[in-house]
């Protein structure tokens, strides 16, 4: 009988749709296992193969655990506010709603046809009123709280189109001959802030990449320093500037300023300004990101204004340059050129004074110093001497003499910025604001606040969304008097910051979550993404589940217990898949050419999931090779469909196999190292092979344990040699622990250290033995001739090491 791989696949996606085979029972008295992927955005380009490989990697770990006897939450959903859609809807007229149901509907077809277990009862979109009402609800719960606020906030302003541009659109504005400038603009903010420590604290509870929880902590970057007060010469104002390093302060020669800071008007001479006003024209048109990058030309305007330094009672010049942010610390730093590269390199180009305060190695005029591990020099007043103290002791002796002279306090700081959440766009959650005459906000209480509907989708030409056109869902009367809506919308992070809990109760109208099926399911046991998330979803998700934990709504601290980051796949050219490179792999021709179950091996197999591999055409039909040699176990004839599976004892040495490969292929899936499993399932298919196995307990066992990888082939066949139940409810089999011990095992022989042979012999042989066979090696002996053995290491069926002098 012939493997048709596009019949078997439609009719057990059918089967399993019809008898809602993956459906979550909540109530269940079996250990739960949530595995979740990262929430998809349903583009219009659709999926391609290196999209699948994060789907189908939480897939099978889903379907492994159920045959492990776990209950499993394994839904999906859709990430559906975005700005494609709309840009999308101001080329065409259509609306985003029907644009993204479209995608919708494409994602979901690919996804099915990947038989991916997910239970489809449960499924979201972030557009969808019940799932928007309380989106809006958790932010009233931050604005009740006061982590929700109004601020004046830089944007990107298009001068032409008069529309706010995002991030992403600017390059593309600029490229097409618009203007782009940086201007504030009222907008809400979340203060995310508040919980900076404890987002920092808390990544020690959770089982992640290091490299990822090291991003997380740089992105929040905490700093312990102080903050110091330079009196502005012949002002009345300080400028207070924070530092890490105020044991050099008798170094600073000059200040710096942004150039969007409050007293620049006031203090800069006349002989300056004019200069100043067209660098300040110059920095709006930059982002942060080119501002601050280290490897640009430092650019700068002097002020004509002086400050104090309060540690020499010096006058030093303030400086104005771009790379100073007003949105971190006080948008003011002083600046120690002998020991702060970028200090350094501004003094060198404008010639101003470097003077050494750490004892450096070389002279600092011909290169900077930044070592912490030397002591200070050059660092005495009438009051005070930092010199010769190491870091921590100058640290500790200046920041007191400033707290006592009232210059300065110490001081913890945060690099992260509180989050800008509102767009002026009209496909996103509106905003529950209501503006009153008299200044007063208060929220929308009748929840959800929709959308309306419109018939075009451009800016309004002030800086607001489109929703400052439509008069009839703007402007309102109630008992507190005449109010005008929000027109701001939240940005698409908003949706996706706590899908995870609706996954869990989505259909509940009374409640976001109840909360004896959140004690059930949180957390998230195994949440699986690319790296590309490393920080804001990750770290906006986090923030917004620690504000439910404190409101009770939520009933632990993280969300994500497990995070796993699966490689990227890239096209047989080796480079990223992009439409521009023409090297993309679009999973729907796959799935036409190979069927699922190859794309869901092939995938798993090109090497370990957290890495970086190319696809290659020809290594997919190698699995589906593969693949047929498994059918050809039940069906060895192509004419005949004649199951060839009987109660035939198991030729000799099947039996040991088979444990051992069920240990091997347990483990490795358990810990996601899915290639391995799948190479030790070739091995045992090959014996199978090799010796003719028609045992039904030989092949119904390689079934189970290929069912989590290769699912449709695996029903089909089981369905054949005789159960009535779907694979899906097999227990994974048991393995024998003596049956699943290797015979011989091979043993390294290291001389101090180095490899110098190898040797085979029975599994637990004991120690004496072990190490009279390695030293009788020929490779070995002649390393240890002549020489004391001074210590002998004996890893147990792994390893001898000698220590031979």
């Amino acid at each position: 009988m012939k493997y048709d791989f596009t019949t078997i696949e439609q009719k057990w996606q059918a089967y399993w749709a019809s008898h809602e085979t993956f459906k979550t029972q909540d109530n269940s008295d079996k250990p739960k296992y949530y595995v979740l992927d990262m929430f998809p955005y349903p583009s219009g380009s659709g999926l391609h193969v290196g999209h699948l490989e994060g789907y189908t990697a939480s897939d099978i770990m889903a379907r492994f655990k159920r045959s492990k006897g776990f209950e499993v939450l394994h839904p999906m959903g859709w990430d559906a506010f975005g700005l494609p859609a709309e840009q999308y809807a101001i080329k065409t007229g259509t609306h985003p709603r029907a644009t993204t149901e479209a995608n919708v509907a494409s994602f979901k077809d690919t996804l099915q046809r990947m038989g991916f277990s997910y239970d489809w009862s449960r499924e979201i979109n972030t557009t969808d009123l019940e799932y928007v009402k309380w989106t809006q609800w958790i932010f009233l719960k931050l604005y009740e709280k006061g982590l929700a606020y109004v601020d004046e906030v830089p944007v990107n302003w298009c001068e032409e189109l008069k529309v706010v541009l995002a991030n992403e659109e600017v390059d593309e504005k600029i490229n097409d001959g618009y203007t782009v400038v940086r201007r504030p603009l009222r907008q809400w903010v979340l203060k995310i802030t508040a919980y900076a420590e404890r987002l920092l604290q808390d990544l020690e509870l959770v089982d992640w990449p290091e490299s990822i929880k090291e991003m997380q902590r740089n992105w929040i970057g905490k700093s312990i320093g102080a903050e110091l007060d330079f009196h502005i010469q012949g002002s009345e104002h300080n400028l207070r500037i924070f530092t890490t390093r105020p044991d050099t302060v008798f170094g600073a020669t000059y200040m710096v300023l942004s150039p969007e800071h409050p007293l620049l008007a006031e203090i800069t001479t006349d002989q300056y300004k004019a200069e100043l006003e067209a660098y300040q024209k110059l920095a709006q048109l930059k982002s942060d990101l080119e501002r601050t990058g280290l490897q640009k030309e430092k650019t700068g305007v002097f002020t004509g204004a002086y400050a104090i330094n309060p540690a020499t009672g010096k006058a030093i010049p303030i400086w104005v340059s771009d790379f100073v942010l007003m949105s971190y610390g006080t948008g003011a730093i002083m600046s120690v050129p002998a020991h702060d590269e970028r200090d350094w390199e501004f003094a060198k180009k404008f010639n101003l004074p470097i003077i050494e305060v750490i004892k450096s190695p070389h002279s600092v005029q011909e290169a900077v110093f930044d070592g912490k591990d030397s002591v200070c020099v050059n660092s005495a007043n009438e009051e005070i001497s930092i010199d010769g103290l190491n870091y921590q002791e100058a640290f500790d002796k200046i920041s007191d003499w400033f707290e006592q002279k009232g210059l300065g306090q110490r001081k913890v700081n945060y690099k992260l910025r509180d989050w800008v959440f509102s767009r002026q766009r009209y496909w996103g959650e509106p905003i529950p604001i209501k503006h009153y005459e008299d200044g007063s906000m208060r929220p929308e209480l009748n929840l959800p606040l929709e959308l309306p509907e419109v018939t075009a989708y451009e800016p309004s030409g002030t800086g607001e969304s489109p929703l400052a056109n439509i008069d009839s869902w703007l402007y309102g009367e109630d008992e507190h008097g005449k109010f005008r809506r929000e027109t701001n919308t939240m940005p698409q992070w908003a949706g996706s910051c706590w899908y995870y809990l609706r996954f869990i109760d989505p259909k509940n109208p009374g409640a976001l979550v109840d909360a004896d099926k959140e004690k059930y399911w949180m957390n998230i046991d195994l949440y699986i993404g690319g790296a590309e998330h490393a920080v804001l979803h990750l770290l906006y998700a986090r923030f917004w589940h620690k504000v439910l934990y404190d409101v009770g709504v939520v009933s632990t601290k993280e969300p994500f217990q497990k995070l796993f980051n699966q490689g990227m796949i890239l096209g047989e050219d080796n480079e990223k898949m992009s439409k521009s490179r023409g090297n993309v792999v679009p999973a729907d021709d796959v799935l036409k050419n190979y069927g699922a179950d190859a794309v869901r091996l092939y995938e798993m197999f090109l090497g370990p999931l957290e890495q970086v591999k190319p696809w290659s055409t020809n290594g997919i039909e190698g699995v589906s090779r593969f693949l047929g040699k498994i059918w050809r176990l039940v069906y060895p004839n192509e004419n005949d469909s004649a199951v060839q599976v009987n109660d035939s004892p198991m030729p000799e040495g099947i039996g040991k196999q088979m444990h051992k490969t069920i240990k091997k292929v347990g483990d490795d899936m358990a810990q996601l190292k899915f290639n391995t499993a799948i190479s030790e399932m070739m091995i045992y298919t090959n014996e199978l092979q090799k010796h003719k196995c028609t045992s039904r307990e030989a092949i119904e066992t390689l079934l189970v344990l290929l069912s989590s990888l290769a699912p449709h082939i695996t029903e089909e066949l089981w369905q054949a040699l005789g159960h009535e139940e779907s694979i899906s409810f097999a227990r994974f089999p048991e393995y024998d622990p003596q049956l699943a011990k290797d015979d011989v095992v091979t043993i390294a022989v290291q001389v101090n250290g180095k490899l110098r042979g190898t040797f085979e012999t029975a599994a637990g042989t004991d120690k004496q033995e072990v190490l009279t066979q390695a030293k009788t090696l020929e490779s070995v002996a002649r390393f240890i001739d002549s020489k004391t053995i001074v210590k002998e290491i004996v890893v147990p069926n792994k390893l001898v090491n000698l220590v031979a002098k």
